[in-house]
Order: structure tokens, then sequence, then C-alpha cells
């Protein structure tokens, strides 16, 4: 009987814009302040790219260039690349496929995921399934957006949530039980209407009134998706934690959707689990949709250890939800730049 494979994470890089948009300039631009801004959803500032014509594949590019230098891996050994992403370049190609062009990735095939906020373990799982196949050696996962193009700086709701940024991880196949080892996933289409962006799709293609009515940026009915958001995330963590007999003691690290502070919070105390043992970032990131639970993998990875047990989880538009249990592969260094 063949061992069975496990894709491990062998590495994890990143790579986020230098203009950091704090909370007092933002309330030069809209009506708040960052005492609210702190108090209703824990963000100081997040990074946003400047620069004309530059797009997803810009940050992505960056992040899986540093990926294979730090993994010392090949352009020509890259196998798959699967990228998540909600704002692409262009409707198509593909991102994945413009960030392969820009990095010189020529023996893989690439193509995007949109799962919105739970894009990257979305595509995570799915990368992991090419890697445990045994067909596919080197995958890598880009999770990227660029939230600023799509985020309406007149809405004071939405404005302070979102930055940019990106992030990459590599799989790797290997004998032993690291790496991904589970995951449960949602959908619920139904939350379509609570969080989504209105225009821009086959079925409201733009048009002057779309543009006047700014119907291209995020539209989010902020309670109901709080409540769902607090629930379910919470809901499909605890479920990992039984499923595999995993105690508050044994897990050593959550990694959640770095959306708001309050549902982060929530979260971990529906687990049982210290603050310690939560990695966050929000603070000075925001939301930037997929990119975030691999921006803190990258921001902790030299506190990270061999056989860590990890859960991620992330809520996100669709409504889409879920989590991911890993246990790390390795013993971090840090080499963030």
């Amino acid at each position: 009987m063949m061992k069975k494979i496990y894709a491990a994470i062998t590495g994890v890089n990143a790579w986020v814009p230098d203009y950091r948009l704090n909370n007092h300039e933002l309330a030069t631009m809209v009506d708040t302040s960052d005492e609210w801004i702190m108090q209703r959803i824990g963000i100081r500032e997040r990074r946003i790219l400047k620069g004309e014509g530059l797009g997803s594949s810009y940050m992505g590019s960056r992040a899986v260039k540093g990926l294979l230098k730090k993994t010392n891996t090949s352009r020509d050994e890259v196998d798959v690349l699967v990228c998540a992403t909600i704002t692409p370049d262009r409707v198509f190609p593909a991102t994945a496929n413009i960030i392969s062009d820009k990095v010189g990735i020529k023996n893989a095939f690439s193509f995007d995921m949109n799962a919105a906020c739970s894009g990257f373990i979305f595509a995570l799982q799915t990368a992991a399934n090419f890697v445990e196949v045994g067909k596919y050696k080197k995958v890598v996962v880009v999770a990227v957006d660029k939230m600023s193009t799509i985020t309406d700086y007149t809405d004071r709701t939405t404005c302070p949530l979102f930055g940019d940024g990106a992030a990459a991880v590599m799989l790797e196949p290997t004998a032993e039980k690291i790496g991904v080892i589970d995951h449960i996933f949602h959908t619920d289409g139904n939350g379509r209407h609570h969080l989504n962006m209105k225009a821009g799709g086959s079925e409201r293609p733009p048009t002057f009134d779309t543009v006047k009515n700014r119907e291209h940026f995020v539209y989010q009915e902020g309670q109901t998706v709080f409540k769902f958001a607090v629930s379910k995330m919470a809901d499909v963590a605890v479920e990992m934690m039984e499923k595999h007999h995993i105690s508050a003691d044994e897990l050593a690290w959550l990694v959640p959707h770095q959306a708001n502070m309050r549902i982060i919070d929530a979260t971990a105390r529906r687990m049982g689990i210290r603050k310690e043992q939560v990695m966050i970032n929000i603070e000075k990131y925001g939301n930037t949709t997929s990119a975030t639970i691999p921006l803190c993998l990258w921001e902790w990875e030299n506190r990270l250890k061999k056989g860590d047990n990890i859960i991620l989880a992330a809520f996100g538009g669709g409504f889409t939800w879920g989590s991911v249990y890993v246990k790390w592969a390795y013993n971090g260094k840090s080499s963030q730049v």
C-alpha cells in the first residue's frame, strides 16, 4: 500500500506597498476618526499601492519572486501557480497567468480563484490536492488584492477596512504527516445580497449610470456580515479542533482572517485559547482580503516550529467560510525583507 503524500508548506513570503494610509489621514478624506476606527475595527493604518498602471500582478509577482529565492527554487521547477484574488488586473487573462509571465515561470499551468476573504484557504486546499495526487512537486499559492481600487473613499463605513498586499507560499510533497492535514469549507450564496460589488460583471456591465452611482466599489451591510462572520468563523474553527481532538493547549496558533478585531476576539474566546496564541496584524495592514492569512504566516515565520498545530480560519463574500488544519513543516527563520 502506497504511503499517503502530504502537501507541506516549505516557505512563505510577502510583499506590501511602502505607502501607509493611517487613520488621521483618512479622517481628512471622510467623516471618521482614529478613535472610532480603532474601537470598532482595530485598524490603525493600511498599505496602499500607488503608481500608474500597477495592479495586483505587480504585488503578486514580487511576493512570488521572493518566495522562489527563499526556497532556492528555480522558476522552471514550478508546476502549478494558483492566485487567490478578487481584484484581478483584468477580467481576463487570469492574474495568475500575468504573474507567471512577470516571474518567468514557463513550465507551470496557472489560474485564479475568487473566494473573497476565504480565497487563500480555498486556494491552499486546491493546491494541496495537486501535490497529494503525487504528480506535482512544487506548487505556488499567491494571494493578492489591491483593495484600494474597489474601495469607496467617500463611504465612512467601508473605506477604513481595506488595504493592499500580497503573500505566497510554496507547497511540496512529503511522506511525513505534516503540512495541510484537513479542511472544512462552506458556501451560502444567499450572502451575496449583503456583501458584493453591484456592477462590473456580466449581469450589470459598466455603464455611465453604474459609474455615476458608485456601483463599482465594495458594498457591505455591515451588521449582517458581522453577525454571520462572528458565528461562522468561530463555529468552523471549533469544529476543526474537536474533529482532530486538539485541546486549547495543543494548538500553537490560530491564524484568523484579519477583518475586524471583534470577530477575531470572539473566535479565540469560542476556541478557549489565549490571545498569545492568535496571529494578529490587522492594526498595520487592515483587511487585505485574500492576503491576510499568509501575511500573518510570513510575519510569524521565525516563531513557528516543526509540528506546530495551526488552524487557519476565514469568512468572506459569497458567503464563503472555512478552516484548514496545518501541521507546520519546518523551524522558521526570520527572513523578511
